[in-house]
């Protein structure tokens, strides 16, 4: 599709799913894909471990323990010295009240009254007889008769009390020397007005005995009592005077509680592969709250959490195989793409778990180590290069290196050594031109990955003491990929109908059966292909598409044309064409049989899917107006459908490449003086003619795609058809007479006949050859031919044939039947070494065309 920017809408998950399966067409491939991440979370928080035995403080262990991860055990002691610090560190709480000294006033208020009334503490029950109790009846009863005296009540009453309120409101202490003071200071809490405040220290407040003290020095200085009187009161004072602040144990406790609960605890950490307890030794308290920890941790069957967050993170990292960073879309997944991914996903992960529970029975933290360093996801990530382009092998390479580390239970540096060694895996794959290098690749693979892994070991500041094991299993992660990469691409090339680059670059090879059935039943449809193929890769290469499949599609995409050789003009030679004896209905079924004929032959040949579907579109749906115009001027009433291919149009950037390349090519060969300048307005008129036809809408080319697509086209065809000065007939001659030759068969460029001059001087020769599809029709023509620059030549009578369209008014040469006999376009035998494309040019101004 010719792609343009749009505004960006939110959308929901739900629409973005259902956008992702309409344009991936991978429907029930989707959610395979799901369910396989689903799954193997699910299997990345099982736990299949071997539980430990138990000891307890004081038995002797029969066997070493030995811990299998990284664990954090508490350590008791410091943490609770840690809360005791914490505890010390909060303040007491104290409230402060008047409601004792309510209490105290109304208990000097009730004695005074019952002295006052007379009450004998001796029979009569009362406030009156409790504080005789408490002052022992001797100083009872020296104490009370001076209470009774009018102005030790009214001093009482007047002065003294309303001073001690003062006072108390301030806070009174019971005992300052056994008052809690944290190093916070305490926390005063006034009952009376529900409010808290914080201060440094109350050592500044007064305490009941020392206030006492101060009241009998005040006392002293009253003139209205006698020293009995004086007596009398401190001693009621000191039986009676409460405390206004008092600690509240229950609250201080509640928030020391509190707070040590928010006190996180003391953890040491235990490595992995760490010797926990050794045979015949004696089971400490401490080593017993290890294996405590060790067991509960091995003990749960399924870690609920951490199989949802592997989920989550791996739904994010397959993301990467719908969206491009660049914006562009790609091509579009299909199902069997998806349960490729799936099955790849699936394998090697659930592989790398049972490889982890195996390692777990030798009871060896190195030997399980040794194992992972060796599971080959390198060779998962390279097979996955081979048919797919690099942001999904990129993104395969994420996630598979994601599993893996969980599988295998390690951190985030294995996650780094295995997503590398996947990367250089791809890129040794996919630059190797042959086997043989992928072979030979198994030697800077090993040597990169060991390099890697000795980066991740000093990053983590962990080298290990078994550094030879270790790059042993670091080579045997290298070969067994490499065998991965034998083993398994047959099975997707046979199982899939993946065309994997090794299969691609067997295709190439001149010894394949069909190449040498096209070379020698159709040479001129082989040397179209030639040409064809190099530009196709050329535009591949520079817009990021798979050159390498383009380029053996482009050799491969006529091969329908060995059924019916004879009726196309590349392969007729200057013979009469067969067309003109042939009704054009006729003449236009054999042309489109050749489509279905390729997909046959391609299907027998065994040449792959990806091939079979290329060549199947790329025609698209386009119209053989040639023949669909000499019907109309036959007088007969045809349809479209009958002249125009079935298609579907191209639905892949390579197969859009191949129909642009092959409708260029071929018309190019019309033109007269191809000029670079003219090439490169042809060219452009063709694709525009294609692109306005809709033949491009399913492929995800871009407008940009198209310009880069159109300056490659013209850099190939414009060395092909580059001009050359011919020999004057003079020089032919002596260069003939010095080599002992008849004059006329002086030798061409590399030891082939020349032309021969018998063209009249200053007469262009050109060979003219139609596309993979074209037809001879000079016989239709009725005339000479009028070629101008940037335009294809059209048979007079005939539709204008529009830029790009597909038919033999556009992509032929008029056939030499309708041109007198001396302007019939010569076929020699010669060649050009030196030309970009072996076995095609074009001369120059001499008229010598040679191909």
């Amino acid at each position: 599709m010719i792609t343009q920017k749009k505004t960006a809408r939110p959308a929901s998950f739900l629409a973005l799913v259902q956008a992702l399966r309409a344009r991936h067409h991978c429907g029930w491939g989707l959610a395979a894909l799901i369910l396989t991440l689903l799954a193997l979370s699910l299997l990345a928080g099982a736990n299949f471990e071997v539980v430990p035995r138990i000891y307890v403080a004081g038995q002797v262990a029969d066997s070493d323990v030995i811990a299998d991860r990284d664990l954090l055990v508490e350590d008791t002691q410091a943490t609770k010295a840690r809360r005791k610090q914490v505890l010390f560190l909060q303040p007491p709480v104290y409230d402060l009240s008047l409601e004792p000294y309510v209490a105290f006033q109304n208990r000097i208020v009730e004695v005074l009254r019952s002295i006052n009334n007379g009450v004998d503490y001796r029979t009569q029950a009362g406030p009156l007889q409790r504080l005789a109790d408490e002052l022992t009846p001797p100083v009872a009863d020296e104490v009370l008769p001076e209470l009774a005296q009018p102005q030790v009540q009214e001093y009482l009453l007047k002065i003294l009390l309303p001073s001690i309120r003062e006072h108390m409101a301030e806070g009174l202490v019971g005992d300052i020397r056994s008052a809690r003071v944290g190093r916070s200071g305490v926390i005063i809490r006034n009952l009376d007005n529900n409010t808290e405040m914080l201060r440094p220290e109350i050592s500044n407040l007064p305490d009941v005995q020392s206030f006492l003290a101060e009241i009998s020095s005040v006392i002293r200085q009253v003139p209205t009592l006698n020293p009995q009187s004086r007596r009398a009161i401190n001693i009621l004072l000191s039986a009676t005077m409460p405390a206004s602040l008092t600690l509240n144990r229950e609250s201080t406790q509640k928030r020391g509680n509190a707070v040590m609960g928010m006190v996180e605890p003391v953890y040491y950490q235990i490595l992995k592969g760490e010797l926990l307890l050794r045979k015949g030794e004696r089971v400490s308290r401490e080593q017993q709250i290890k294996l405590q920890t060790l067991y509960k941790s091995a003990s749960d069957p399924m870690h609920w959490c951490a199989a949802a967050g592997t989920f989550i993170c791996a739904l994010l990292l397959a993301v990467g195989f719908f969206v491009a960073p660049s914006g562009k879309p790609g091509t579009p997944l299909r199902c069997k793409d998806m349960l490729l991914i799936s099955l790849v996903l699936l394998l090697f992960s659930a592989g790398a778990k049972i490889v982890y529970v195996l390692g777990l029975r030798m009871d060896s933290v190195t030997f399980l180590k040794t194992l992972s360093l060796g599971f080959p996801v390198a060779g998962a990530v390279g097979l996955v290069a081979m048919v797919f382009a690099a942001r999904r092998y990129c993104t395969m390479g994420l996630l598979l290196s994601f599993f893996t580390m969980l599988m295998f239970q390690e951190g985030f540096y294995y996650f780094l050594y295995q997503f590398l060694g996947g990367m250089l895996a791809t890129w040794l794959v996919t630059n190797a031109q042959s086997r043989q290098d992928v072979v030979w690749s198994v030697i800077p693979l090993t040597i990169g990955q060991s390099l890697i892994w000795l980066g991740t070991a000093l990053l983590s500041q962990t080298v290990p003491a078994e550094l030879p094991m270790q790059l042993a299993a670091v080579a045997i992660n290298s070969l067994l990929s490499l065998i991965l990469l034998f083993a398994v691409s047959p099975v997707l090339e046979l199982s899939f109908g993946y065309s994997t680059r090794f299969r691609l670059m067997e295709l190439m090879s001149l010894e394949q059966p069909l190449m040498q059935e096209l070379m020698v039943t159709v040479p001129g449809t082989y040397h179209h292909s030639l040409v064809v193929s190099n530009m196709v890769e050329a535009g591949a290469k520079a817009i990021g598409a798979n050159s390498l499949l383009c380029k053996v599609a482009a050799l491969y995409h006529d091969v329908g044309k060995l059924s019916y050789p004879e009726y196309f003009i590349e392969n007729q030679f200057g013979g009469p064409n067969k067309h003109d004896k042939l009704a054009p209905s006729m003449s236009a079924l054999i042309l489109l049989s050749h489509v279905k004929k390729g997909t046959e032959l391609a299907e027998r040949y065994k040449l792959g899917q990806d091939i079979a579907d290329i060549i199947s579109q790329h025609h698209g749906t386009r119209l053989i107006r040639f023949f669909y115009q000499k019907a109309l001027n036959m007088g007969e009433k045809p349809r479209e459908s009958d002249y125009s291919y079935v298609g579907p149009r191209p639905q892949t950037k390579e197969a859009a490449i191949l129909m642009l390349a092959d409708s260029v090519e071929a018309s190019s060969r019309t033109l007269t003086d191809p000029t670079p300048a003219r090439i490169k307005s042809h060219i452009d008129t063709i694709i525009k003619g294609i692109f306005s036809e809709g033949q491009l809408d399913e492929s995800e080319l871009t407008f940009k795609d198209l310009h880069y697509l159109s300056e490659n086209f013209q850099r190939i065809l414009t060395g092909i058809f580059h001009q050359r000065i011919a020999y004057p007939d003079a020089k032919i001659r002596d260069v003939a007479k010095a080599a002992g030759r008849p004059e006329g068969r002086a030798e061409g460029k590399g030891g082939q006949p020349a032309t021969s001059a018998a063209a009249p001087a200053g007469q262009t020769r050109q060979h003219s050859r139609a596309s993979a599809d074209s037809v001879a029709s000079g016989s239709l023509s009725g005339g000479p031919v009028a070629a101008d620059a940037g335009r294809v030549a059209e048979a007079p009578g005939a539709l204008p044939a529009a830029a790009g369209e597909h038919a033999p008014g556009l992509r032929e040469a008029p056939d030499a039947a309708g041109m007198p006999t001396a302007e019939k376009p010569a076929v020699t035998d010669t060649t050009e070494e030196d030309g970009p494309v072996a076995g095609i040019s074009r001369n120059g101004p001499s008229g010598n065309g040679t191909r």
